[in-house]
């Protein structure tokens, strides 16, 4: 665990968090050499690598993998949600309408949608929070639904909102 990452902002417990709160992060720049560095790591495809041939693809153009978008997409809750214990993932959906170009600047608002306490685990909880991940033009580039496990601050005093 990083604790220099909680001790920077203030950590969030589940009891801290309520249905409607909102988080936004800071922009993140997404060039060129980023995309064809992450894709020729994780996703070797011809509309990720090559600007000539993306221009003939389903895209039309230089696209980032949507791994790499989720991937941005992280970083940027991770710190603009600092959970208690990290963003520990319980599952989700995740949906790309449209692709992120290089130049796009990208930023994530997210909101939470559902607080629950665990029954059988009173030292944490589980939290659902929608992420929009936004470009410079207002444009979103990818939807996240997904169920965090947060810790309770004081699990036998747990009051949520």
């Amino acid at each position: 665990m990083d604790t220099k990452a909680e001790t920077s902002v203030k950590t969030l417990f589940l009891e801290d968090l309520a249905v409607g709160q909102k988080f936004v992060s800071e922009p993140y720049s997404m060039d060129t050499e980023r995309i064809k560095s992450f894709a020729s790591q994780f996703d070797p495809q011809p509309f990720h690598l090559d600007e000539e041939a993306a221009k003939s693809t389903f895209f039309g153009g230089l696209a980032a993998s949507g791994w790499h978008t989720a991937a941005v997409t992280m970083r940027l809750l991770v710190s603009s949600a600092p959970f208690a214990g990290g963003l520990l993932g319980a599952g989700g959906e995740i949906k790309w309408p449209q692709p992120t170009r290089p130049g796009d600047i990208l930023l994530v608002e997210s909101e939470i949608l559902e607080i629950r306490q665990s029954k059988s685990r009173p030292e944490r909880g589980i939290v659902t929070i929608k992420a929009a991940t936004i470009n410079q033009n207002g444009e979103v580039v990818q939807t996240l639904v997904s169920s965090l496990v947060v810790r309770t601050r004081h699990p036998e005093q747990l009051s949520v909102h």
